[in-house]
């Protein structure tokens, strides 16, 4: 490297074209906390340097070390928060190499999803052949893995921009797209949601606090298939009061796909998950639900998480869909950040959520992305000691 490279841990080398191991990070990039920036070599560092130079002098200029005077980062001046979160900076969109097979949002300049938009308004449910079910189950199955991983490096000072890096890199690994990269110009390979941030956080490198909880939702696509799921993690010592918020929300998710199997409608999953919630003081937001899932990232059927609502269809085996309830500790209504992605609660308070990718079977359902063996304690059962 120009400076000299410091030897680490084995990462794959940065350079589009090149997926060698790489156990050389730039200097620079350590001394200025930036995640990442791995290569295999110092002619790989070289041949990058006018493109990757470009991220120091961004960081520096938001930090102030280019001798500028030290601002706030702000980058949306009169903007009213609803908490205590904020924006961070956030670092340049990953890549992803061109023998792994991709959605066909993956390089629209709008990350615009041709496919699903040619069934929306079609409230009929494909059901899956016993190929198309395999298909699924080997998408989920990697989806788990990828969650599994990313959950091990959750702590007080990492961020949401190395979650996303490590997600990234698991995915490359399996020869799986990171659905979220790209899809209607989402610019992260998975959503990352602290504290008061329902769902769609974009991951930036604010470091994890201290008492925070965060949810991570990862999806893959995987020889045309999308395996979703997503999961709440605490960071450090968190109060009794977010442990209970996390418990009750996997509740609402576990006793809701209790009751999945043939016959049953849709919208009654919205019953259950409501019921359950409003009983320890919850709310349920209503803006964002369910949905089927397969060689599509988002398609029939509709499962929304609220009471009284007015899904349509009834499950049949062969229907594979999500369940993801938001349970929030004040109101259910959301505002959505100027980034038009990060979805916020309108007091500010606390949100949680878990999601399952399901397939339903002749006599109820499968999990296809169950946890698994080697998948770890998982954070929520934390609250039930």
């Amino acid at each position: 490297m120009a400076d000299g490279g410091v030897e680490i841990a084995t990462r794959t080398c940065e350079t589009v074209t090149c997926e060698k191991p790489a156990k050389l990070q730039c200097p620079t990039c350590i001394k200025l906390g930036i995640n990442g920036s791995f290569f295999c070599s110092q002619d790989c560092f070289k041949g990058n340097w006018s493109e990757h130079k470009k991220i120091h002098k961004k960081i520096k200029k938001q930090s102030g070390a280019d001798g500028s005077a030290m601002k706030p980062y702000n980058p949306w001046p009169g903007y009213i928060f609803t908490g205590k979160l904020r924006p961070f900076p956030t670092t340049p969109k990953r890549e992803v190499p061109e023998r792994i097979a991709r959605p066909d949002y993956a390089d629209h300049p709008e990350g615009y999803p041709a496919s699903e938009m040619t069934m929306r308004g079609n409230t009929q449910i494909k059901q899956l052949s016993k190929d198309e079910i395999e298909g699924l189950r080997t998408a989920c199955r990697y989806g788990r893995e990828v969650l599994d991983i990313a959950a091990k490096i959750i702590d007080v000072g990492v961020t949401a921009d190395e979650i996303d890096r490590v997600v990234h890199e698991a995915c490359m690994e399996r020869d799986c797209y990171p659905s979220p990269l790209n899809y209607y110009n989402f610019p992260k390979s998975c959503c990352t949601s602290v504290n008061e941030v329902i769902c769609h956080g974009i991951p930036d490198t604010r470091p994890l606090e201290d008492g925070d909880i965060v949810n991570v939702d990862v999806t893959v696509y995987h020889n045309g298939y999308h395996g979703d799921l997503n999961e709440t993690f605490f960071v450090g010592k968190v109060d009794d009061r977010s442990k209970q918020l996390v418990r009750v929300t996997h509740e609402c998710l576990m006793h809701a796909i209790n009751e999945v199997k043939p016959g049953v409608r849709y919208r009654e999953m919205g019953n259950i998950i409501q019921k359950h919630a409003q009983a320890h003081g919850y709310s349920v937001v209503k803006t964002y639900c369910g949905h089927g899932i397969h060689k599509l990232f988002h398609t029939a059927p509709s499962v929304p998480h609220y009471a009284k609502n007015k899904a349509i269809g009834v499950m049949k085996p062969g229907h594979t869909f999500t369940i993801e309830p938001m349970i929030s500790e004040g109101t259910w209504k959301d505002l959505t950040w100027p980034d038009n992605w990060t979805a916020v609660t309108q007091d500010g308070k606390r949100s949680a959520q878990f999601e399952h990718t399901l397939l339903v079977t002749e006599t109820g359902c499968e999990i296809l992305t169950q946890r698994q063996e080697n998948s770890g304690r998982p954070h929520f059962m934390d609250s039930l000691m």
